[in-house]
């Protein structure tokens, strides 16, 4: 039976060391923890070359986005896998697009926990029940019908604040840069985001950002582009 190397990087030392524990515990998988940074991650990655990074949303002194990044650029292979209380479903887009390949809620349980290891580790894409039935496979759906999402959002009357967050969405920006573009709080630029997914009838950024960035395209130039594929 093959090994399944685990790294865990996540900034409690008891959730770190607990878990890391349980890992080790099982014969199938050996597990090293490191907190949250991305130089101590990518050093980590280097020396064990893991198949899956288990990865805390909410580290302190780096986002987790970035150290995802970072992982998916050096090492492709790799699997990640975020950890969270609640994962909203617009921040879980932003990972998806990173190529993160599961979503680990941290009240799991021990069971649900070893799953999903084993799980992504074969290539499976995992979300805990809570945000199954709608994430992956509307990210697939909408990949495929983009122009069907073009007429959505053509149709749909939006405030000039959030074709503003729609545009700033499509630049790549976080909800921390679109609230300081934009001069507004934080929380206000969520809200924003959860009133225009919510017109749309859509759970992730995925399609805004693709739209956006089409949208004030000539078709010319759409087609002359294509025809250069």
């Amino acid at each position: 039976m093959p090994t399944i190397r685990v790294l865990l990087v996540e900034d409690n030392r008891l959730l770190r060391e607990g878990a890391t524990a349980i890992l080790n515990a099982e014969p199938d998988i050996t597990a090293v923890s490191v907190s949250g940074s991305n130089g101590d991650a990518l050093t980590k990655a280097r020396t064990h070359k893991p198949h899956v990074v288990l990865l805390d949303l909410g580290l302190r002194n780096l986002t987790s986005l970035k150290i995802v990044h970072s992982l998916r650029k050096e090492f492709p292979r790799t699997e990640v896998i975020v950890m969270d209380l609640i994962p909203v479903h617009a921040d879980v887009a932003e990972y998806v697009r990173a190529g993160v390949s599961g979503f680990m809620l941290k009240d799991a349980t021990v069971a649900d926990f070893l799953h999903t290891i084993r799980s992504v580790a074969k290539g499976v894409k995992v979300l805990p029940p809570p945000l199954t039935g709608s994430l992956f496979s509307q990210i697939v759906e909408h990949a495929l019908q983009k122009g069907d999402v073009k007429k959505i959002i053509q149709s749909v009357r939006m405030t000039t604040r959030e074709q503003g967050v729609v545009d700033l969405i499509a630049q790549g920006r976080s909800n921390k840069d679109i609230a300081t573009e934009l001069n507004i709080a934080v929380h206000t630029v969520k809200s924003h985001v959860h009133n225009i997914l919510d017109k749309l009838a859509l759970h992730t950024r995925l399609e805004l950002a693709s739209y956006a960035l089409r949208k004030d395209e000539p078709e010319e130039s759409s087609t002359l582009r294509s025809s250069r594929k």
